[in-house]
């Protein structure tokens, strides 16, 4: 059994109102799974239904930086749909600070985002599934090339810092739960440069970088994802690295 053994249960991913998040609830929808997207911009989320898609999705305005928002969304889905039985921790930011004369307040957003709101997502979603004795569980961090190198270049190296600490939690976590005796599944996608809104974050980046580097699409992430879900219980996939065909990175 594939996908087929997650159709009616719920999902939860973070960051869903574009990019790669908005592409995962998407191919999610089509596997018949019940999607929360959380977002900042959740009439975004909403337009990612899809009519001939047999899930549904529900919209949740919420910020992963907020431990109160991310309280009150698992709180809501608690009360209207039992559960998070999957859970994506796709939000993620990075900006172009650098670590001798970049600002407080800005490397504080990555690591709020990045590292402590996909932690503060990831305990309470185990919480829930233990609770509930969800044991075919599983949680998935969408990580970076960043991950596994040392930073490309100096601009990005709180944000390259927040992802390898990203890689150090998803293999503490599986240690975690085998000591638990838990079956629930833990796994990180680590794709290269991908041609969403991100780059925005970084102005010294050009208009045109995606049309003059090789680049990932959202749905190449999507797919890597489902691979991962779709694995035999007795398999854990833990990291994908999807490079674009021709990086030099």
């Amino acid at each position: 059994m594939g996908m087929e053994r997650y159709a009616g249960r719920v999902a939860l991913v973070t960051g869903a109102s574009s990019g790669i998040g908005a592409a995962i609830v998407q191919a999610l929808l089509r596997k018949g799974l019940t999607v929360v997207g959380l977002a900042r911009r959740v009439e975004r989320v909403k337009a990612l239904q899809l009519k001939d898609a047999p899930g549904k999705l529900y919209a949740i305005q919420g910020d992963v930086s907020s431990e109160d928002s991310i309280l009150s969304a698992f709180k809501w889905i608690r009360e209207n749909l039992s559960g998070v039985d999957i859970l994506i921790n796709n939000a993620g930011l990075g900006n172009d600070h650098d670590l001798t004369s970049g600002k407080t307040e800005e490397w504080k957003r990555i690591l709020d985002v990045n590292v402590l709101g996909l932690s503060i997502c990831t305990r309470e979603a185990v919480q829930d599934m233990l609770r509930r004795g969800v044991d075919d569980g599983f949680i998935i961090h969408i990580s970076s090339i960043a991950a596994h190198v040392p930073p490309l270049a100096p601009i990005i190296s709180m944000y390259a810092a927040s992802k390898h600490a990203v890689r150090v939690l998803v293999e503490g976590l599986r240690k975690d739960l085998v000591a638990r005796k838990s079956k629930i599944r833990v796994g990180e996608v680590s794709p290269g440069s991908v041609r969403t809104e991100f780059a925005k974050n970084f102005p010294g980046v050009p208009a045109d970088h995606y049309d003059k580097n090789p680049c990932l699409e959202s749905e190449d992430v999507a797919e890597a994802v489902l691979y991962m879900l779709s694995q035999n219980l007795r398999v854990q996939v833990h990291d994908i690295i999807v490079y674009p065909n021709g990086s030099r990175y």
